[in-house]
């Protein structure tokens, strides 16, 4: 009698997962849940439940629970701003950047309109040399040069933004001035303010008393790895972007102030090990008047557009790595135990995740992570934490920031799609013959909610990586006019 042929063996782990799944019962709320994170790359599991009541009556009004999921947990989306971490909640944190950044710039999102009648300046700081780059340069009628190598580098160059002379460059001083670029801008920002004070002839008291200056702003990597920020700087009243900034306060008097600010803004960094280092900005910037209509460049579509794209990008788009590169065992201490210490037993002491020299970059990006790396062990810059944000040659700012007043915040957008599916799943309730409260209602929430892991199952992979397809070719679709927008 012949035997039944088991396939178990030559079926792949994630397929024999998928009928798992399809075998716990209820896959189309699997396929549900995967749906909705709509291809997150790595989502967060969560275990708990939510009741939300009737203060009044104690009636329950929404209640929901883990338990009750096929596989008993609830994945929700990483919320992941990089790009290369996963695209998906990238989109929509560069979104909801888009919108914060318009708003401030054409109203809405509770932002009035008529903010587009103040002044504003499309605003780019860039940082010093420290050492003679690969470049592209050109002629002031556009036509391409050669470097000073004499070679004519093409757009894709690896070379490109890297040091002529490597043993000369300045790491220290290139690294030190991504550490501290988030400090220069904020004692910019304070020496405009003192600018445009002496130029309206005015103290500052008297100027914050009738003007407010909001702004916001994202860093982005250049070629040879140094941060420069995109800035939109705007006049305001005294009580931000609801109130009108007066007549005598105009864009040419920030495009005036922009300059002298930015000569007298320093910063001196204090070393016995490398020496004293006066950080400033560099001699290149550009600052324009953004227009609210017209055929012009920068509008306000276009600006918004443009910080936005930035907003996602990370120092792995210059050519580093997305981790940190501190032991996670030791937390960088490089000994493990009580007060009989031992060696980590998975760095052995390096305190490095893992060996800066096997890391798959260029070599010039190498070198400025090690700089990050020694300067993080001296103890006068304890304080900078190097190591821990050598991956980011030195940057420890945030990407995206912007001054309290300028328009809404992501939360507020966050807050607003909350409600949206609120209101969606109540509209579900009553097709579904169920009540629903009254506006004026008091609820009552009790949650409790704890973390279990991140990522997929391999069959729930399966279905992501699917719903990412079908995500895609929707969106090409519209691209090329086959479906409406």
């Amino acid at each position: 009698m012949p035997r039944d042929l088991d396939l178990r063996h030559v079926i792949s782990p994630a397929v024999r997962d998928l009928i798992e799944l399809a075998n716990l019962g209820d896959f189309d709320r699997t396929r549900e849940q995967i749906n909705r994170l709509r291809g997150c790359t790595r989502p967060i599991n969560l275990v708990g439940h939510t009741t939300t009541r009737d203060h009044t009556t104690g009636e329950t009004i929404r209640s929901y629970s883990t338990s009750d999921e096929p596989t008993g947990r609830l994945l929700t989306t990483c919320g992941n701003r990089r790009a290369s971490r996963c695209p998906t909640c990238s989109r929509l944190y560069a979104a909801d950047t888009y919108h914060l950044i318009r708003a401030g710039l054409s109203g809405g999102k509770n932002v009035p309109e008529t903010i587009r009648t103040h002044p504003r300046v499309f605003l780019t700081l860039t940082a010093p040399s420290f050492g003679p780059v690969h470049n592209r340069p050109t002629t002031k009628d556009g036509k391409p040069q050669p470097c000073r190598c004499g070679t004519r580098h093409p757009d894709s160059a690896p070379e490109l933004g890297t040091p002529l002379i490597p043993k000369t460059y300045d790491y220290t001083g290139a690294v030190l001035w991504n550490a501290h670029a988030s400090a220069l801008w904020a004692r910019f920002t304070l020496n405009l303010r003192r600018t445009l004070a002496a130029n309206f002839g005015i103290t500052q008291k008297d100027m914050n008393a009738a003007l407010r200056i909001s702004f916001a702003k994202v860093a982005e990597y250049q070629q040879r790895r140094l941060v420069h920020f995109h800035a939109v700087i705007r006049f305001d009243g005294p009580d931000g972007h609801t109130s009108p900034p007066p007549a005598w306060a105009s864009a040419d008097h920030l495009l005036r102030a922009i300059k002298p600010a930015l000569k007298r803004t320093t910063l001196t960094v204090v070393s016995d090990t490398v020496g004293d280092r006066e950080i400033g900005w560099g001699k290149r910037f550009k600052a324009d008047e953004i227009t609210a209509l017209g055929d012009g460049e920068l509008t306000d579509k276009a600006v918004a557009g443009y910080i936005a794209k930035y907003a996602t990008k990370s120092a792995e788009d210059s050519g580093t790595v997305d981790r940190s590169l501190v032991c996670r065992t030791c937390s960088g201490r490089g000994t493990v135990g009580g007060r009989i210490r031992e060696l980590c037993p998975d760095c052995e002491g390096t305190r490095q995740a893992e060996p800066l020299r096997d890391l798959p970059v260029h070599q010039h990006v190498r070198q400025m992570i090690r700089t990050a790396w020694d300067l993080g062990g001296l103890p006068e810059f304890a304080d900078l934490k190097l190591c821990k944000w050598a991956h980011m040659l030195g940057f420890r700012g945030h990407f995206s920031t912007k001054s309290r007043a300028y328009s809404t915040t992501l939360s507020a957008l966050r807050d607003v799609r909350r409600a949206w599916r609120l209101a969606q799943a109540d509209a579900a309730r009553v097709r579904a013959g169920h009540t629903v409260p009254a506006p004026d209602t008091v609820l009552v929430t009790e949650s409790s909610w704890a973390y279990l892991a991140s990522g997929y199952r391999p069959g729930e992979e399966l279905l992501a990586n699917q719903t990412r397809h079908d995500i895609n070719q929707a969106q090409r679709r519209k691209h090329e006019g086959l479906e409406p927008a």
